[in-house]
């Protein structure tokens, strides 16, 4: 007998007792996976409490409460464009107890915008459903006369810098759409960090800012009292709720944008864990008082989905953002 043999012989109940467990250990982790959440779970949210990021996500929570009867703990993590959250949540077991309400910003961008995010957005999560987009709008301080969006952008073009635009942060959603409405109309704006959608429809009220674009839920009850005033949709698709407000490809041909968000957790979770927190968070999504929080009072629509969409969705982004970013002429910090 050679040596090979005999060390093959001495092996094979090891690799019998080794598959044995295996094999034992599926059910029970079947069953885990079916069980959960067993206790709190935490959603981070890359943004500051009362936007449209941090609204979406408690009702959510409520929705996963009823459902569950679990806690879904929001945390708001604002800051560097959402990768303060992002790398949080890509530092975390992978066991589905700690989720991310994805975004553009971190999962898609933000990556080019400051490479030391420490983390690869390609590689660092676990798409899990793609849960709502949202229209946004560009506003303008009303004490400015421009009526139009047109009529900003002649203006503007007049007075290279003079105007400046709040956001949430660089490599947020908010930064990069107004970063991409400024080179797709040829204009300069100065832009303003504050830490969520609401801090930034304040600082237009407080005339420290003179643009934004925000979320339509967000800016709709300040537009409607005539404290802002909405200039165009970010859209190309009507808005609903503001039937007056033209689209923004009415004067910059092909501008079409929305902002989306999805639950996403840490890299390497296993597939029957993601099945179900999916199924848990589309059930959730379907909850009547969740749908009506969602699509009326949010004026957003809920997308749903499996983790495959929702990749394949992200990958889109992925692709998509860094071409806007260089096309834009956004520089890394």
């Amino acid at each position: 007998m050679s040596f090979a043999d005999l060390v093959s012989r001495r092996a094979l109940p090891l690799v019998v007792a080794a598959i044995a467990a295996t094999l034992a250990a599926a059910p029970a982790f079947a069953q885990s996976a079916a069980q959960w959440p067993q206790r709190p779970v935490r959603l981070l949210v890359t943004v500051g409490a009362g936007g449209a990021a941090d609204t979406l996500s408690r009702n959510m929570a409520n929705g996963f409460q009823q459902l569950t009867g679990q806690t879904l703990v929001v945390e708001n993590r604002p800051g560097a464009g959402g990768t303060i959250a992002g790398a949080a949540v890509a530092r975390e077991k992978p066991d589905g107890y700690t989720l991310f309400l994805a975004e553009v910003g971190p999962n898609a961008v933000s990556h080019v915008l400051s490479p030391n995010v420490g983390y690869d957005p390609h590689t660092a999560f676990t798409p899990i459903v793609h849960a709502a987009n949202f229209p946004a709008v560009i506003l303008i301080r009303p004490g400015l006369p421009y009526k139009t969006l047109a009529e900003f952008i002649a203006a503007a073009k007049k007075q290279p810098g003079k105007f400046n635009y709040s956001s949430a942060g660089m490599g947020n959603w908010t930064h990069l759409f107004m970063a991409y409405l400024n080179s797709r109309a040829g204009i300069d704006q100065v832009n303003v960090v504050y830490r969520s959608g609401a801090e930034m429809l304040t600082a237009l009220l407080r005339d420290d800012a003179d643009t934004a674009i925000i979320t339509v839920s967000t800016a709709l009850g300040q537009i409607k009292e005539g404290k802002v005033r909405a200039l165009a949709g970010a859209s190309a698709r009507p808005m609903p709720q503001l039937p007056d407000t033209p689209p923004a490809a009415q004067a910059i041909p092909g501008f079409d944008l929305s902002v989306w968000h999805g639950i996403a957790g840490p890299a390497g979770m296993d597939p029957a864990l993601v099945a179900r927190i999916n199924g848990v968070f589309n059930d959730v999504l379907k909850l009547p008082t969740v749908r009506a929080a969602i699509t009326g009072a949010q004026a957003a629509d809920i997308i749903g989905g499996t983790p495959q969409e929702f990749d394949a969705f992200i990958k889109s982004e992925l692709k998509r953002w860094p071409e806007v970013v260089k096309a834009a002429g956004i520089k890394a910090q």
